[in-house]
């Protein structure tokens, strides 16, 4: 009997998810020009840049709003940050429902606020909510309803080149059943807080332990998708590695050891391949892989220099060992929306080290030519120093 309540449940949820009988009331779409603001009157007091710690310090306000079946999306408010008051019994906490988004605002030197490719954001945001059965939105709706938030918390982005304020987009189910089926509720939050360069005194290449007993993703699960269901079970891995000296895992898969990602990074590997050319390599979107926006920038640039060849398709560790003793690994590094790009200095596996080249120009050097240009060049947009492609730097 519970299996089978469960089961209308989710029936009924997910009718109301799709397509609706053409008798069925319209649902209430996300909708900005309801938005209701209720800034809290408790200023908090800020942090010197010098202080920031990533992830740790809030601002004083936080954004939400709530959907039902049946109904649709209620009226979003802005309002003091403070704690959620959920059912012990919310799907939330027993299923998983739980998806998110990473993204920055960013102060111009004009002192305007802006966001790098929001437009990603929110269709990765719509398609990691859709693939756990949460409800979908508007995309342009919720990207005016953050850009509001920003101008309350205004004074919270922090100036400066590195410095910027990283917001957490969230969609949970809440409804109050135990029952294993689509929630007939569910939430968005975003929360604020103001970070600093992910390396303070300059780059820290890193070193990565290949790990294949344990997986990060695989074909037909939820690689693809930023739900939190996909980071708990890398920690202990990442914990074991750290044991052993290494900051990151490099996440191999299947009985060939394709690589795939670094730690909670999209990977990229600079080298001349066999043909000899010079290329630049991650690996496919095949449903496994976050389509990072920070990925598709680095794609999207490159490919405009036109200076060396750049592929998205599967290579293993084979392919890596073999490079290595070839000489012809240039660099290699990680990249994602808080790093912009990580580089990464030496693999340990099957018991033996590649070790990476970084710049063998300045032997103190923590990253390689092309990775410092990357980086360089994408903070050039966020930053408004340079015009980049239509809609990567939006002016709120």
């Amino acid at each position: 009997m519970f299996v089978q309540r469960a089961m209308r449940q989710a029936t009924k949820a997910q009718t109301i998810l799709g397509a609706s009988p053409s008798n069925t009331p319209a649902l209430a779409p996300l909708d900005a020009s309801k938005l209701e603001i209720k800034e809290s009157k408790n200023k908090k007091a800020l942090q010197e840049n010098s202080q920031l710690v990533f992830g740790k310090t809030f601002t004083d306000n936080m954004l939400t709003v709530e959907w039902e079946a049946g109904k649709g999306w209620g009226t979003p408010q802005i309002k003091e940050y403070g704690k959620l008051q959920l059912d012990p019994s919310a799907v939330v906490f027993h299923y998983a429902f739980e998806c998110f988004e990473g993204m920055k605002a960013y102060k111009d030197k004009d002192g305007k606020t802006r966001l790098f490719r929001p437009d990603m954001n929110m269709k990765r945001f719509n398609r990691s909510a859709q693939r756990i059965a949460l409800p979908s939105f508007e995309d342009e709706e919720l990207t005016k309803l953050i850009s509001e938030f920003l101008k309350v918390d205004d004074r919270w982005i922090p100036k400066g080149r590195g410095y910027s304020l990283y917001l957490r987009p969230t969609m949970i189910g809440t409804q109050e059943s135990l029952g294993v089926g689509a929630s007939n509720k569910a939430m968005i939050f975003v929360i604020a807080s103001p970070v600093g360069p992910y390396f303070p005194s300059g780059f820290a290449a890193v070193n990565l332990l290949a790990t294949s007993e344990k997986v990060r993703a695989w074909p037909g699960g939820t690689g693809d998708a930023k739900v939190g269901g996909n980071y708990a079970p890398c920690i202990k891995p990442q914990l074991d590695a750290n044991k052993e000296g290494y900051q990151q895992n490099l996440w191999l898969f299947g009985p060939d050891h394709q690589v795939t990602e670094v730690g909670t990074m999209n990977c990229f590997v600079f080298w001349k391949n066999e043909k000899g050319e010079r290329e630049l390599v991650t690996p496919e979107l095949d449903g496994s892989i976050l389509p990072g926006v920070t990925r598709d920038s680095i794609l999207s640039l490159t490919r405009s220099w036109g200076e060396f060849k750049v592929s998205e398709r599967k290579f293993t560790m084979k392919d890596l060992v073999k490079a290595d003793k070839e000489g012809r690994i240039i660099e290699m590094f990680g990249a994602g929306t808080a790093c912009i790009v990580c580089p990464i200095k030496k693999i340990h596996y099957d018991g033996h080290d590649i070790h990476v080249p970084l710049d063998p120009s300045d032997k103190t050097s923590q990253a390689g030519k092309l990775t410092k240009r990357i980086n360089d060049s994408i903070m050039d947009i966020q930053y408004g120093d340079v015009e980049g492609p239509k809609g990567w730097s939006v002016v709120v």
